[in-house]
C-alpha cells in the first residue's frame, strides 16, 4: 500500500504505523486510501508546526462534518427538501402558513423537510412536515439560535458551529430546494445555491422560491435577476431556467415532484454525466434530445440497461443515459432534464 500512496507523512515509520492501525481494525479496501489519507492529513498539521487555534478549527470541522454524516446516514434513501426563509416571521404571518403547507404536502408525498431549525418559516415548515419527518441545522449564534419545539431535542437536530458546514449539509443531502421571503440570510442561500449549481459544483435539482399567495417579494427578486444580471450580461439566459417562481404550495410540490417523474439522479464518469432514469428512453425521445440539445453534447447519448461498471451496484435496477456533456450551461441541462421527464 506504501508504495501506491504518495501522500504520505515525512517519517516513513508513522508511515508504516498507519497501515498497520488500519489493518489492526480490518478497514474494508475501497475505503482504506481515504481513512489512510485523512489520518495523514492530521498529522500533517503536527509535521507542519500548526499552531493550536488552527488545530481547534480543524477538530471542530472534523468532529462536525462527521456528526452530520452519522445523522443522516439512515435516511440517505429518502427523498428530502430544504426549507430556507425567515426566522422572524410570526405563526400566522401568510408566509408562515405557506412554508407549512408545502411542508405538510411534501411529506404526504414522500419526502423529509430539511430546516434550519429556526422560528418563522423554519417553524412552519417543521410543523407541516412532523417531527418524525424533519431535520433541524441549528446555527450556534448569540441570538435567534434557539431550536423551534417542533425539532428541539430530536435526534435529527444538529447544531453547528460554523455556518459553511451548516451550508454543505443543507444543499447535500438534499434533493431538492425551497425558498420563502427572508432576510440577509435567505438571499444568501438563495445565491448560493444558484451559484453552487450554475457552475457545476451541486447536481442540477428543483429550486423553487414560493412566496405567500399574492405576494411580490421573490418577483421583485426576479425583476433585479432580469434587469440588472441579465440585463447587464452578467449572467446567460439559460441560467434564469436554474430556478422557478411561483405563490402556490402545491404548484411548488408539483414542480418538483415532477422533476423525478422520469429522472432519477445523475453522476459524472469521466467526462460524461451519467443520468440515472426510471425507465429507459424510446428511440424518438433520443433523437429529439441530441437534436435538441447538440449545443451541450459533445458526442452521441448512449442507452445502458444499468449500472456502468464505475458505479458499482448504485440503483442496479435504474436504466442510465450517459451523454458526453459540454460542462459550460447547466441551465440547459435544467432544461434537458425536463424534456427527458416529459418524454
Amino acid at each position: 500500500m506504501s508504495s501506491e500512496r504518495r501522500y504520505q507523512l515525512q517519517s516513513e515509520e508513522a508511515n508504516k504505523r498507519i497501515e498497520e492501525l488500519l489493518t489492526s481494525l480490518d478497514v474494508p479496501a475501497e475505503t482504506r486510501r481515504a481513512y489512510a489519507e485523512m489520518l495523514t492529513t492530521v498529522l500533517k498539521m503536527f509535521e507542519d508546526g500548526a499552531d493550536p487555534a488552527d488545530l481547534k478549527i480543524a477538530n471542530a470541522v472534523l468532529k462536525e462534518v462527521r456528526y452530520g454524516f452519522k445523522v443522516f446516514a439512515p435516511y440517505r434513501g429518502v427523498r428530502k427538501v430544504t426549507v430556507f426563509g425567515s426566522a422572524r416571521t410570526q405563526p400566522e404571518n401568510p408566509v408562515s402558513l405557506q412554508a407549512h403547507a408545502f411542508s405538510s404536502r411534501m411529506v404526504k408525498a414522500g419526502w423529509m423537510v430539511i430546516t434550519g431549525a429556526g422560528d418563522g418559516v423554519m417553524a412552519g415548515a417543521q410543523e407541516g412536515a412532523g417531527r418524525e419527518r424533519s431535520f433541524g441545522l441549528n446555527i450556534r449564534i448569540p441570538w435567534e439560535q434557539e431550536a423551534n419545539p417542533v425539532i428541539a431535542d430530536d435526534p435529527k437536530l444538529i447544531n453547528f458551529k460554523y455556518f459553511f458546514i451548516r451550508k454543505l449539509f443543507f444543499l447535500k443531502e438534499a434533493d431538492a430546494v425551497c425558498l420563502f421571503p427572508g432576510g440577509f440570510g435567505t438571499s444568501d442561500e438563495a445565491f448560493e445555491v444558484l451559484t453552487l449549481i450554475q457552475t457545476g459544483k451541486a447536481p442540477v435539482m428543483p429550486v423553487v422560491l414560493l412566496d405567500e399567495p399574492g405576494g411580490q417579494f421573490w418577483k421583485s427578486w426576479e425583476a433585479f435577476i432580469s434587469q440588472e444580471m441579465l440585463g447587464r450580461g452578467l449572467i446567460s439566459l439559460d441560467d434564469i431556467h436554474l430556478f422557478r417562481l411561483t405563490d402556490d404550495a402545491g404548484a411548488a410540490v408539483q414542480e418538483i415532484l415532477d422533476f423525478y417523474r422520469v429522472f432519477h439522479s445523475q453522476r459524472w464518469l469521466g467526462d460524461r454525466l451519467v443520468l440515472r432514469l426510471r425507465r429507459p428512453l424510446d428511440s424518438e425521445s433520443l433523437a429529439m434530445l441530441e437534436g435538441q440539445f447538440d449545443d451541450l453534447l459533445r458526442g452521441k447519448a448512449e442507452q445502458y440497461p444499468g449500472p456502468m461498471p464505475q458505479e458499482g451496484e448504485e440503483f442496479p435496477d435504474l436504466p442510465r443515459l450517459a451523454i458526453p456533456l459540454v460542462r459550460s450551461n447547466y441551465g440547459r441541462l435544467r432544461l434537458l432534464i425536463d424534456a427527458i421527464n416529459r418524454s
